[in-house]
């Protein structure tokens, strides 16, 4: 498939789970609904399947929990057989789930679901539970046949879903290239009493890197759908995958993910439906290691559900891959209508055990201990580590300096020497937090490619840095506000610490802790 051109530690909590390795024969035969019966196993604490990956996410609030279909891959065919289905789990805080299983069964070779790529569920007016997807099969395509079309399952229960091929539909070839139509997105318009569907496509002229459109249907009984005019084309993407729309007080967002020029999940605003859709200052909610990206409030918070992918050969440098583990940032809306993110509370709640620290080697002047240190940099880079880091665990404080140094930040498995290390490192001079190792094997790239956002610094403000670290996975929070997801393999364990270049700056409130 070309999307995303993808497919091209620990102190772990129990989860109600089955044993995916034992559910399914090796011929890839698959049970229909659910698991074997529930048993505590031991998970990442970022989730992701037992011997296998989670992708995309779609998640929608109901029966008083986040319901979070995601696609579910093996990455061995050899074992599963061929194509991707949807699988469930239901939470409350993001911390602890219950799978429920497979949902959404692969088709074979000849139908057009083989692969049971992206979609979005709701309740329609009918009481019942409604799934559009997105069935992909490039054999078809092989043929001649459209690779995507838009699908449709209904449920009574969440759980046992009745797929209604019939009602497939395809994208008009006047327009639009038949191999992209896909992660339909449906909500109810309450200004035309109808029900609109977004969707990932293409135009089939125009500048083929920048043809990518948020397409448009309606329908009055979310049986027959009619296309209309785009929703939103800028002319600057590839595609504009898994759509996602909601509104907080008078504006809406539009969310959807692309990889014309960085892979992001990114999103517009508008007071209207009918646009103009504006675009932020900062319009991505976290990095490269961030994708897919789709919303769910349970009617007092929104949050958005992403995966941070793993790399090949479980390496620093390895190429990025489909899937990886979910990642749940909180969004708040800002005075002036702009989106950032943060760590949810119950995540933050859930690292609930302090390791006593003590820092007591550096480079340079360091002054303080435990909870509070000031590190003297002047003219120079000074470093201070406070032992080995734990697996998994919560590293947090808030940072203030009179002046505003070259850098600082956090170290992460260091070495003695400080030689070796992770660096979560921001730069107020380039108004940007980046995550950076040494040694780099490209030494000229002064961080790893893609993983960079932009930090607004202050004068006189406090710098909070808030570290969510679980074995070789990893996510940074800065000020409450902007997020920035990574992977670390090449060490897997060292010292963790702070560092400051050409400055001086004091590190208060320090706090490790562990689950």
């Amino acid at each position: 498939m070309k999307r995303r051109n993808f497919l091209r530690a620990s102190g772990l909590f129990p989860f109600v789970a089955g044993n995916l390795a034992n559910s399914f024969p090796s011929n890839g035969a698959e049970l229909q609904n659910g698991l074997k019966s529930p048993q505590p196993v031991s998970r990442d604490f970022f989730y992701k399947p037992e011997d296998a990956w989670a992708a995309d996410f779609i998640p929608m609030y109901a029966e008083g929990k986040f319901q979070l279909f995601y696609l579910l891959d093996w990455r061995n065919g050899e074992k599963y057989g061929e194509g991707t289905p949807w699988y469930r789990l239901s939470t409350t805080d993001f911390v602890s789930f219950e799978e429920h299983g497979q949902v959404l069964p692969r088709g074979t070779k000849e139908q057009q679901d083989l692969y049971v790529f992206t979609g979005s569920a709701l309740k329609g007016h009918d009481n019942k539970y409604h799934i559009f997807y997105t069935g992909h099969n490039h054999h078809l395509a092989e043929s001649g046949k459209p690779a995507q079309g838009v699908m449709h399952a209904v449920s009574d229960d969440l759980q046992h879903w009745t797929k209604i091929p019939e009602q497939t539909f395809f994208a008009p070839s006047d327009n639009y290239e038949k191999n992209d139509w896909r992660d339909p997105f449906v909500f109810f318009n309450e200004e035309t009493k109808e029900y609109n569907m977004l969707l990932a496509a293409r135009l089939n002229k125009g500048m083929p890197r920048r043809r990518g459109i948020t397409g448009l249907c309606t329908s009055k009984d979310l049986v027959k759908w009619e296309v209309k005019e785009p929703f939103y084309m800028p002319n600057q993407f590839i595609t504009h995958e898994c759509p996602d729309l909601f509104k907080i007080g008078d504006w809406w967002y539009l969310l959807f993910s692309e990889y014309c020029d960085v892979y992001a999940t990114r999103y517009r605003m508008s007071r209207s439906l009918k646009g103009p859709w504006l675009t932020p200052k900062q319009d991505t909610f976290d990095g490269h290691a961030f994708y897919a990206a789709k919303t769910a409030s349970d009617g007092n918070n929104r949050f958005i559900f992403g995966w941070n992918p793993t790399r090949s050969d479980n390496a620093d440098n390895g190429d990025w891959n489909w899937g990886g583990n979910l990642v749940v940032h909180q969004v708040i809306q800002q005075p002036n209508g702009e989106l950032t993110v943060r760590a949810p509370e119950t995540v933050r709640k859930a690292f609930s055990k302090p390791v006593q620290q003590e820092f007591k080697s550096g480079t340079g002047e360091v002054i303080g201990a435990k909870k509070e240190i000031e590190i003297k940099a002047d003219g120079i880079f000074n470093a201070v580590a406070a032992g080995k880091m734990p697996a998994t665990c919560r590293i947090s404080t808030n940072v203030v300096f009179d002046k505003a140094p070259r850098s600082f930040g956090c170290i992460l498995r260091g070495s003695d020497d400080f030689d070796k290390g992770y660096y979560i490192r921001l730069e107020p001079d380039r108004s940007r937090l980046v995550f950076d190792v040494w040694p780099r094997r490209v030494a000229t790239t002064p961080y790893m490619a893609d993983l960079e956002r932009l930090v607004t610094f202050e004068q006189g403000s406090p710098v909070s840095i808030e570290i969510f670290i679980d074995g070789n996975k990893g996510v940074v929070y800065v000020n409450n506000q902007v997020a920035m997801n990574f992977r670390a393999y090449d060490l897997p364990e060292g010292n963790w610490g702070f560092f400051v270049t050409e400055g001086t700056a004091r590190f208060k409130d320090i706090e490790l802790s562990t689950l």
